[in-house]
């Protein structure tokens, strides 16, 4: 495909390994908005990494295989699917490791305010360390909806999603910077359910930091690394929690004290999961030929999906995700009696989709794998269940 062209819907199918439906078929896989489909590019990458490089080279992988500048060398390729320039991401550690670092870390930019304002809403995970971390840092939490977020003199920090991880609504980032920066807080943005299937251009709406799983539509595998985002205007003052000896301006000359590496690689923390990092990196080249870096191309396969599911459902079914294409990231979201049990015999049927239990399913239109017949058969088959 031209790098040029926008992508049709299933542009990259060829490029996935599906699961199987009962009948040996591939399943209609819309779960990529929780675990993404398998690229050949990352099982190729990984069995490079276990049979050519580890097996045959060893401990000199670190250098002779580049595996050392590896998580700053994937956070420019997660970058440019997030609107960062250069050098201000970096890959590795679990998105919430990554999480708990950012927040005590936006905390102490704004050393004189007592408040932590976040997404009442959040995905368990952030509502977790943002109470821990208030905990900590002596914060009073505050929640509320992020649209109805009114930071003030106080504020500290203002977490966010891009996405409600439940209802698949798109948060107006703009316009939340706008009000934390006027307040004077800090924006800590989570970008796990909008990396990859949406444009997000964090250098250009001022966001302070962010963070992102690789493992949802990235398709970077169970337990992918994730990835944390700082402006360059907070590098040089950025005071990390987590001192991992990585993160050392000079990590092998084993000094007593922490000094921080320049910019983003202060965040390091621990040896970077190598196998793992390296298949992800296999993962990215299926948006190597796609509108990079905005993924406006991706994101319009994507709303296309979402509306072909949407028309083809039956009058009266409960979707609880906006209808608005402005509004709606990469999921939709709709309510059914019983979340777990239409789940699996959706599943039984060659559906394959995630709950949100008690009354949610969740349908994910992963653009490079999922076609207009998948989101169209992913409707019937909801209907006959119904």
């Amino acid at each position: 495909m031209p790098s040029n062209s926008s992508p049709e819907p299933g542009w990259a199918r060829a490029a996935f390994t599906l699961p199987r439906a009962p009948d040996g078929a591939d399943a209609v896989y819309l779960a990529g908005n929780s675990l993404g489909a398998q690229p050949h590019a990352a099982r190729a990458a990984l069995l490079s990494a276990v049979d050519e490089q580890w097996a045959r080279v060893g401990v000199a992988g670190w250098e002779d295989c580049g595996w050392w500048a590896t998580p700053q060398r994937l956070g420019d390729r997660v970058g440019a699917l997030v609107g960062a320039a250069p050098g201000q991401v970096v890959v590795g550690d679990s998105t919430s490791v990554q999480l708990f670092g950012l927040l005590i870390a936006a905390a102490r930019l704004r050393p004189d305010r007592r408040v932590l304002l976040s997404d009442a809403g959040h995905f368990p995970t952030d509502r977790y360390l943002a109470t821990s971390v208030a905990r900590l840092s002596g914060l009073t939490l505050r929640t509320t909806s992020p649209d109805a977020m009114a930071p003030d003199a106080d504020t500290a920090v203002v977490a966010v999603p891009a996405v409600d991880f439940r209802t698949g609504e798109r948060w107006d980032l703009a316009a939340i910077v706008e009000r934390a920066h006027a307040a004077g807080a800090v924006v800590v943005a989570d970008l796990s359910h909008a990396v990859g299937v949406m444009p997000v251009e964090l250098d250009a709406l001022g966001v302070d930091l962010a963070v992102g799983c690789t493992y949802k539509y990235l398709n970077g595998g169970p337990g992918a690394p994730a990835f944390a985002y700082v402006a360059t205007r907070h590098h040089e003052v950025l005071d990390p929690p987590l001192t991992g000896w990585t993160g050392h301006a000079d990590p092998f000359g084993m000094t007593e004290a922490w000094t921080p590496a320049p910019g983003v690689g202060r965040l390091r923390v621990g040896t970077p999961p190598m196998l793992s990092m390296l298949a992800l990196e296999g993962a990215l080249s299926v948006f190597d030929d796609v509108d990079s870096p905005d993924l406006a191309g991706v994101r319009a396969a994507s709303l296309a999906l979402g509306h072909a599911f949407l028309e083809a459902l039956p009058a009266g079914a409960d979707v609880v995700t906006p209808r608005e294409h402005e509004r709606r990231g990469g999921h939709v979201a709709v309510r059914v009696r019983d979340a777990d049990g239409m789940c699996a015999a959706l599943a039984r049927r060659g559906v394959v989709v995630d709950a949100r239990p008690p009354d949610l399913l969740r349908f994910g239109f992963a653009a490079p794998y999922v076609t207009l017949d998948d989101a169209r058969t992913a409707a019937r088959e909801l209907a006959a269940l119904r």
